[in-house]
């Protein structure tokens, strides 16, 4: 993926998790401001990883994405969300 292409994706995701935000504001929209985030991250995530810059670390991206994810998941679980903030 050029240069170019990764930073118009970029923008493409700054512009969803601003929707996010916005999205956040009120318990009528949070559901689809959680979507627009989660649209928004996959996005960014496949930039950096399919961009010009990842060539041999690849794997250590891959890894320590699984690493965080299974510790979210595992915190995830423990928090009810009546108390979250």
């Amino acid at each position: 993926m050029s240069e170019g292409l990764v930073t118009a994706t970029y923008i493409g995701a700054t512009i969803l998790f601003i929707l996010t935000l916005g999205g956040l504001s009120d318990q009528e929209t949070a559901r689809k401001g959680n979507v627009y985030g989660m649209i928004g991250m996959t996005i960014a995530i496949l930039a950096t990883v399919l961009g010009p810059e990842v060539s041999s670390n690849f794997h250590i991206i891959i890894i320590t994405m699984l690493i965080g994810g299974s510790i979210g998941m595992v915190l995830a679980r423990k928090v009810q969300m009546t108390q979250m903030p």
